[in-house]
């Protein structure tokens, strides 16, 4: 294991620490981002609430005097028409409410935990800061050690081979000169004799000590390179151990809560949005079902109640003798009367048929009419396509019954048909008037 390896985890390992560091910042500029951008929308709420607050005060202040009003606050009994217009105010009012209620929400609980979410995560990091800073002590610590175990190792594996060269150098020179002790005997003086054995006694103790030497060295060696093995699997395992568990706990203690925390917070908001609208269906079933019950002859039962004077019907006419005149009736006049009688019973009967036949025009043009003002032209829900462009969007709603030329074409047919209705409308039918000097 080079020094380079050692310098790349140490590097490696600061790396980290940082990534961490620019984690937490992205985290709290976040959890920031989302406060500001909830701190204004709880302005824009608490504005749009007010404003819908206006709008229903303004017309409720035009309404409170008159009998509309009154009979409201007494049973509700009203026209239908009336009463879809105070269910429209009302739920006017119960939307600025609610909206009121969506930013006390925003303020009070959402961003309060968003504020939360940012001082735990800075906490959170702070503690994984100095957990981490041990762990890399600690491994450190490791590595410097298989870095002195490694060191040793190769000191002494080079004094083993330094040792065992000096060695074998010695052991040539025995070589050399046990060869010379091998000449004959009888050319060599006895001084030079004398000479060869101390050099050779020299040689062997030279020997000795160069083996000595090298045994000594050979086995701190070994044992060098058996600690630096044993230290390296440790090292290895550590180093793993690192990369493996210790890192994913210490970034597991960055995310400590995080998630939930900001899980919570986020359903927080999604429950007041998705009450909000619950609460704006509740009160838009309410006028659906008024405007369900738009009835024109209910309406009309209502409104002659309301003015009994001017509706209910007058008492019949009786006949008033004059001076005591009493009707009787005489021969000629009886003849007379039978006469007239048969006259009208037949005039009343082509009369019924005349009628029958306008009766069948007069219902015929009113479905037709019907058909016309109670035509199904009010969904709009292609126009809230979020899928599709804007542009598309405008051009579907201008091809449709939204388009101008389309609305004034209807309108035409319809006020042509309604004239014609009114020539030979219901009062047609069953007013037919005549008068007894015409039969």
């Amino acid at each position: 294991m080079s020094s380079l390896l050692f310098l790349e985890i140490r590097a490696q390992l600061v790396e980290q620490q940082k990534c961490l560091e620019q984690q937490t910042e992205m985290r709290v500029q976040l959890l920031q981002d989302l406060q500001d951008f909830f701190r204004k929308k709880a302005e824009i709420e608490t504005e749009y609430s007010r404003n819908l607050e206006k709008l229903a005060e303004r017309f409720m202040a035009k309404t409170r005097s008159t009998k509309d009003h009154q009979q409201y606050k007494k049973d509700q009994n009203l026209l239908s028409p009336v009463n879809c217009w105070y269910l429209l105010l009302n739920q006017v009012r119960r939307e600025s409410k609610d909206h009121a209620t969506l930013s006390d929400i925003y303020l009070n609980n959402v961003i309060m935990r968003f504020m939360q979410i940012s001082e735990d995560s800075t906490r959170m990091f702070k503690k994984s800061k100095e957990i981490a800073f041990q762990l890399h002590e600690d491994l450190m610590k490791v590595l410097n050690e298989l870095y002195t175990v490694m060191k040793t190792y190769h000191m002494y594996h080079a004094e083993s081979i330094s040792a065992e060269s000096k060695l074998k150098e010695a052991e040539k020179q025995e070589e050399k000169q046990i060869g010379r002790s091998g000449d004959p005997v009888f050319h060599i003086r006895l001084e030079e004799r004398h000479q060869r054995r101390s050099s050779v006694k020299k040689i062997e103790k030279m020997k000795e000590k160069r083996q000595a030497k090298y045994s000594e060295n050979k086995l701190k060696s070994i044992k060098a390179r058996n600690e630096y093995l044993l230290t390296l699997e440790a090292t290895n395992a550590s180093v793993f151990k690192y990369y493996i568990h210790d890192l994913s706990d210490l970034i597991d203690c960055c995310d400590l809560g995080y998630h939930a925390s900001l899980n919570r917070a986020l359903r927080t908001y999604l429950s007041a949005e998705y009450n909000l609208e619950t609460s704006r269906h509740e009160g838009l079933d309410i006028i659906e079902n008024a405007v369900d019950n738009l009835e024109p002859r209910s309406d009309k039962q209502r409104f002659m109640e309301m003015y009994p004077a001017a509706f209910c019907p007058p008492m019949k006419f009786e006949f008033q003798s004059h001076m005591g005149d009493e009707v009787s009736a005489q021969q000629p006049v009886q003849a007379e009367l039978m006469l007239r009688y048969q006259q009208l019973q037949s005039r009343l009967a082509t009369l019924k048929i005349e009628n029958e036949e306008v009766k069948k025009t007069t219902e015929a043009t009113l479905q037709t009419i019907q058909d016309m003002v109670t035509i199904e032209d009010y969904d709009v829900s292609e126009c809230f396509q979020h899928s599709r462009s804007t542009e598309s969007v405008k051009s579907t709603v201008s091809e449709t019954y939204l388009s101008k030329p389309s609305i004034a074409k209807r309108r035409a047919n319809q006020q042509e048909t309604e004239q014609f209705y009114f020539m030979v409308g219901p009062c047609k039918c069953y007013c037919f008037s005549f008068h007894l000097h015409d039969i």
